[in-house]
């Protein structure tokens, strides 16, 4: 721990350096970030090291790697910005978002397993309420770690499924849904699905197509379901291109296994139809998740407001429409 004398010599700025280093895991883009030059940021590493009395960035072949010690630090360092952000900024004493006026960027790492209509509804919700703002949407993928991304600032919000949520992340369900299959109207099994035939053994030896994990090492929600009770299916086909999965269903025997309201959005425009899955599963739960760095932010608020208006009020059609479809 740091002496008071060198307590009382710390300053916010060694604090963003701090971060900053913690999330480029690399002195030469910190420099980058900071708009500062290597060696200055060289010396100030070495000053943090004294502070901390850890070495904070280890070499691991051409890059650096972060410490046990400098992981737990990530968190506290945001925590300080922000609230250093909220006492001296401006912009943050204010604490007041005008959407109508508001020039910002909004940035959401987003899977389209919700709903294929889910982003253009919400890109149009906010170009009605906020013209002026600007987004940039992010795919969920094995190449993108969300939760250093949020931890970091890159990112604002992260919406997807999961069973377990990351423990260290705020979260907002927007909505559950019921876990169904999406096939081929001329699959044998949408025959044997109407009987009591379509059992869990043959769902199993099904041809199944997955979406590709969205980080390294995932199984997805269904698989991990699946292997919670010593089961597995046998998958053919895995897509990183998830909207594409219903036309590749409706040219083949591939199964899809995946929520209700998805689904349905393709019965009346492909050959496909949706049939109870044999398994039983959990409802599937789509959330967004957000880091402790922006939640305190009155335009992030306001983001995840719309985002969660817009969420259900796409799941309340997709139940009106299904109750009118079993009512005729």
């Amino acid at each position: 721990m740091a002496q008071r004398a060198d307590f009382d010599n710390i300053d916010l700025y060694l604090i963003r350096v701090l971060h900053t280093l913690i999330t480029e895991q690399s002195v030469s883009r910190a420099a980058l970030q900071l708009q500062s030059s290597q060696p200055a940021v060289s010396a100030q590493l070495k000053r943090l090291r004294e502070l901390t009395g850890d070495p904070l960035l280890v070499r691991a072949g051409n890059g650096m790697t972060p410490t046990t010690t400098v992981l737990h630090l990530v968190g506290p360092a945001a925590i300080l910005l922000q609230e250093a952000d909220r006492l001296f900024s401006p912009r943050s004493r204010r604490d007041v978002f005008e959407p109508a006026t508001s020039t910002i960027t909004f940035r959401i790492a987003a899977s389209d397993y919700l709903d294929p209509l889910f982003l253009p509804e919400l890109v149009a919700h906010l170009k009605k309420v906020a013209p002026l703002t600007r987004l940039e949407l992010l795919p969920l993928s094995g190449e993108f770690d969300y939760r250093r991304s949020l931890a970091a600032g890159e990112v604002d919000l992260v919406i997807g499924n999961w069973l377990e949520p990351p423990g260290e992340l705020h979260l907002g369900k927007l909505m559950s849904d019921e876990i169904v299959c999406l096939m081929t109207e001329d699959h044998p099994i949408v025959r044997v699905a109407a009987g009591r035939g379509w059992t869990v053994e043959k769902y199993l030896a099904c041809e199944h197509v997955a979406p590709t994990p969205t980080f390294r090492g995932a199984r997805g929600v269904i698989d991990e379901h699946l292997a919670s009770r010593g089961l597995s299916r046998d998958i053919m086909v895995r897509s990183a291109h998830f909207s594409l999965i219903p036309l590749m269903v409706a040219q083949s025997l591939l199964v899809l296994t995946t929520g209700r309201l998805f689904c349905s959005r393709y019965v009346d425009s492909l050959p496909v139809r949706i049939v109870r899955c044999p398994v039983p599963f959990p409802a599937l739960n789509y959330y967004q998740l957000w880091h402790d760095l922006t939640h305190a932010s009155s335009s992030l608020r306001w983001l995840r407001e719309q985002v969660r208006d817009v969420a259900r009020g796409l799941a309340s059609h997709g139940m009106l429409k299904r109750s009118k479809a079993r009512a005729a």
